[in-house]
């Protein structure tokens, strides 16, 4: 079962609210609403949207507040990186830069294009759904390196231990624990080459996944 996105609306206006969570629900998408800059932060908090469209004009803070807030505020740094769209009546050049600056993903002038704001929020959805794919695609890497090193770390002291004992011991038991061992040590020559046949992959789908990222941008 696919979950669906999850969209927080922030605006004063109620006839704002109701159109968005009409609009987007009917196309799959969880719509959640607030009706100003502080109830905003809240639902962030405990809504964990992927995305927010957020109003700049509002009662208790503004939309530029809110942004700051959400992304430098360390009470909110685990969620400093949720998406934002940001609306507004203000369509000066100096008030696109600055919410922007701030860190909104995007910025749109009202009136608006529904089909515009669409495609701005199925854009950012998926260059961060891209961006979640390589992140577990290099943690994965990072783990089969790990796992790598560890057995031929252990293929290493094996070999060393086992000439050590046949040293030590009789023929007939020397020869036991060296078939023993080579099969143990064949076994994870097998796994070790096969991780790195893997890890080649996951970096390969990794620099495909980045390259599709920018593209979208």
């Amino acid at each position: 079962m696919v979950t669906k996105k999850r969209i927080l609306v922030v605006d004063d206006e109620q006839i704002n609210l109701e159109f968005f969570d009409v609009m987007l629900s009917k196309l799959g998408f969880d719509v959640r609403k607030a009706e100003n800059g502080q109830e905003a932060l809240e639902s962030i908090r405990k809504l964990r949207p992927d995305l927010v469209l957020l109003d700049n004009i509002m009662p208790k803070l503004s939309g530029w507040e809110v942004t700051k807030i959400l992304k430098t505020s360390p009470e909110y740094a685990s969620l400093a990186d949720t998406p934002i769209i940001m609306f507004s009546a203000l369509d000066d050049v100096k008030d696109k830069v600055e919410g922007l600056e701030l860190g909104a993903d995007d910025y749109i002038t009202k009136p608006f294009n529904f089909a515009e704001v669409l495609a701005r929020i199925r854009a950012i959805l998926r260059s961060r759904e891209l961006v979640g794919q390589v992140e577990n695609r290099e943690k994965r890497i990072v783990l089969g390196d790990k796992t790598i090193d560890d057995l031929v770390a252990v293929i290493t002291t094996i070999t060393k231990s086992l000439a050590n004992i046949m040293l030590s011991t009789d023929l007939e038991s020397a020869k036991a624990l060296a078939a023993d061992a080579s099969a143990t040590i064949q076994a994870l020559n097998r796994r070790v080459e096969s991780l790195k046949i893997e890890t080649i992959s996951l970096r390969n789908e990794a620099d495909d996944l980045a390259l599709g990222h920018r593209n979208s941008r």
